[in-house]
């Protein structure tokens, strides 16, 4: 990066980064209390209402959103008519799935052959950190040129609403100018890159039932109708041969015409086993930007250590649906539901029910923030041009801002590029990563003030 002062200070405070950002992976903050003690994400939440006060927020506040859990919130004065930024992160985190098959502890950030590893360090308590560095480096170069406000949502990767409900019952808390959703990631390392659209989702669980007890497969096997083999064939029926999602009624073909994802590249990022297909049709980037996705992410039934001869009477599944812009989640979601009940054979008895949602999100790439990030990504990664991207994921909150919000400029930035692993084993953030993206936000907040 060329000389900065911006660039200088950032650079100074890494090791002050990786401290903070130890402190705060060390919060097991997965807000699924069932599985993690609530205290743990409460523990999360009071660290960074502590940050924000040490760096001079006001008003900073744990905030009870309906669904029982706590996002902060901060605000930071700046100069008289100074333009709002709203910055977002959030703190909660995936579980780490099979703690054993981490290389180092889940909840103990490590630094190996260049990246610091640990859940949640890339999505997203490393993109709470990032907005700390920008702020600091601004600080210490003359000052904050504009209001701040800061929101870290604590129940984002369970997608249950509660930062959505609110806002929505306190529209003038979040309201802003320009949010600055720290909660995405370059298209790969190095290249810098604002996410222009996100995929909605839906969430349904099915139920399938056939019989009022487990039967004997030995006495009863042939003719009793066995509920999960049921399930088996609903669930293959969301599939076309070629992997494509099909769900009767939701279209499939739309493309893609922003930023190409090579396949080889892809198969890369996604660690795809050698010889193994890619799934669907189209480009990768019109799989995973513009079509819908299905995926079935967990079904109860018998573990097979253990298992007994027996025809089962009932099984369930979790169905997550990724819907792109300009298809409405709520009429995603009774399209899914429709076909799952409709594909359920041998007149089983099916239920469905829908446990979360949230819409798809496309930003106007055209507006003056927009620009002012390109200026900053310039300089924070010289000879490179701000790239524009899709994202498969979803974060319900943005179209929520949106609406309540309509004149406010959205940008979407972050971490969370191809080798973080997200969501996996062994999730890690690059420092360089960290460093530049900070810098970049600094020096977007001060091209965006005079704009």
């Amino acid at each position: 990066m060329s000389s900065n002062p911006v660039v200088e200070t950032v650079a100074s405070l890494m090791p002050r980064a990786r401290a903070e950002l130890a402190e705060l992976v060390a919060f097991q903050s997965v807000a699924d209390f069932d599985q993690y003690p609530k205290s743990e994400s409460e523990g999360a939440a009071n660290w960074i209402a502590d940050a924000l006060r040490a760096e001079g927020f006001t008003d900073v506040a744990l905030l009870d959103t309906p669904d029982g859990t706590q996002s902060v919130y901060g605000y930071l004065p700046g100069p008289e008519g100074a333009k709002t930024v709203l910055l977002y992160a959030h703190y909660d985190v995936q579980p780490p799935l099979d703690e054993a098959g981490w290389t180092s502890p889940p909840f103990e950030l490590t630094e190996r052959d260049g990246r610091w590893y640990g859940r949640g360090a890339a999505d997203c308590k490393g993109g709470l950190i990032m907005h700390l560095l920008a702020l600091r480096a601004l600080k210490a170069d003359g000052g904050v040129p504009v209001n701040v406000k800061v929101i870290a949502e604590g129940s984002e990767e369970q997608g249950t609403g509660g930062l959505e409900r609110y806002a929505e019952e306190h529209p003038e808390l979040l309201a802003a100018d320009t949010i600055v959703i720290g909660d995405t990631g370059n298209f790969r390392v190095g290249l810098p890159t604002v996410t222009s659209t996100l995929r909605g989702m839906t969430l349904v669980r099915i139920q399938v039932d056939t019989l009022e007890g487990n039967l004997h497969s030995g006495q009863f096997g042939g003719a009793a109708p066995d509920a999960l083999a049921a399930l088996i064939r609903v669930l293959d029926s969301l599939r076309a041969e070629d992997g494509s999602t099909t769900v009767d009624g939701l279209s499939g073909d739309s493309v893609w015409d922003g930023l190409a994802y090579e396949e080889k590249q892809f198969r890369k990022d996604a660690k795809v086993l050698e010889g193994v297909e890619l799934i669907g049709s189209g480009t990768v980037a019109d799989r995973i930007w513009a079509r819908p996705a299905v995926t079935v992410l967990g079904i109860d039934c018998p573990p097979v250590v253990g298992a007994t001869p027996s025809v089962q009477a009932g099984a369930r599944a979790l169905v997550s649906l990724r819907v792109p812009p300009g298809v409405d989640a709520g009429e995603a979601t009774k399209l899914l539901q429709a076909h799952l009940e409709a594909h359920t054979p041998w007149g089983a008895r099916v239920s469905t029910e829908q446990i979360g949602q949230g819409q798809a999100f496309r930003a106007d790439t055209t507006s003056p923030a927009y620009r002012a990030m390109a200026d900053a990504m310039a300089v924070a990664y010289p000879g490179q041009d701000m790239q524009y991207a899709g994202q498969g994921g979803s974060i319900p909150l943005c179209n929520t801002l949106a609406a309540l919000y309509p004149q406010a400029e959205i940008l979407l930035i972050g971490l969370s590029e191809p080798e973080a692993q997200i969501h996996a084993l062994n999730e890690s953030v690059s420092p360089e990563e960290l460093e530049r993206l900070s810098v970049a936000e600094a020096l977007f907040l001060r091209n965006y003030a005079t704009d």
